[in-house]
């Protein structure tokens, strides 16, 4: 089975649109990523997102005003996509892959969002080659912005928050050092601060900065879909003091890089 299939699986039942727009880990999530995406936007800036899912950027964008262009690689999530969009929006939708942007032009976009592909590529090579392609098609002193899932949220909520310790260790998931290891039937890729700046240093970009974009929140989760709103203010307003705080970078479940093409 290849790994298309097996995100095309996952995608196809899962709810991407109700995860960043309904639970709160999901809204401290999109809430940060626009915190440090919306200075970057001008009038006049074309934005592209690759692995637009359900349009959550995308189409929102979008409808704010905005020339953008929608990369996605499950035909389910671009239907969705598609369906939320009455015409009047400036936007172009693609079916495409995140290693072969083919369907795009060189220094073309001020900015690019890569919020979903790097979670779902496994070797080096794929990352780089992802990235590589953002970075073509973004123009001379353009933004790219890049999420990864994090490895040791992963390692202290699954493997020992969800008692999987013995599975991982008899399917050599885990290395002696606690890096998960991945493949495409596990869906998702973790990554580590230092993994994320050996690929940046493949390709011709400086780091504006590293933020955490859920920090936290997935740790006291129970208690966070309880909160009153005044204390959930509360934590957004702790959430965004410390998210930039690299001393603790490691520990989000999901992190954003963001970049400028040099």
């Amino acid at each position: 089975m290849s790994s298309n299939t097996f995100l095309e699986n996952y995608y196809n039942e899962y709810d991407e649109d109700g995860r960043l727009a309904s639970n709160r880990i999901g809204i401290v999530e999109y809430l940060t990523t626009r915190r440090y995406l919306d200075p970057l936007l001008t009038k006049d800036c074309k934005i592209a997102e690759i692995g637009a899912g359900t349009g959550r950027y995308s189409v929102t964008l979008a409808k704010e005003g905005y020339d953008v262009t929608a990369v996605e690689l499950v035909q389910h999530n671009l239907d969705i996509l598609n369906s939320k969009l009455d015409g009047s929006e400036n936007i172009k939708t693609y079916l495409g892959n995140a290693l072969d942007l083919n369907m795009l032009e060189d220094h073309t976009y001020d900015i690019t969002l890569l919020l979903g592909p790097m979670y779902h590529l496994y070797s080096k090579e794929d990352k780089i080659t992802a990235l590589k392609e953002a970075v073509r098609t973004t123009k001379q002193r353009g933004y790219i912005l890049v999420a990864y899932c994090m490895n040791e949220a992963t390692v202290i909520q699954y493997v020992f928050g969800c008692n999987q310790l013995k599975s991982v260790m008899d399917l050599n998931m885990i290395t002696d050092d606690w890096k998960c290891i991945s493949e495409p039937k596990d869906l998702f890729e973790m990554v580590r601060v230092e993994d994320i700046e050996r690929l940046n240093a493949a390709i011709p970009v400086e780091r504006i900065k590293l933020v955490a974009t859920d920090g936290a929140s997935r740790y006291i989760r129970e208690h966070l879909e309880e909160f009153d709103d005044k204390t959930f203010e509360k934590w957004l307003s702790y959430h965004f003091a410390t998210c930039e705080r690299q001393d603790l970078i490691g520990a989000t479940n999901h992190s954003l890089d963001i970049l400028r093409k040099v």
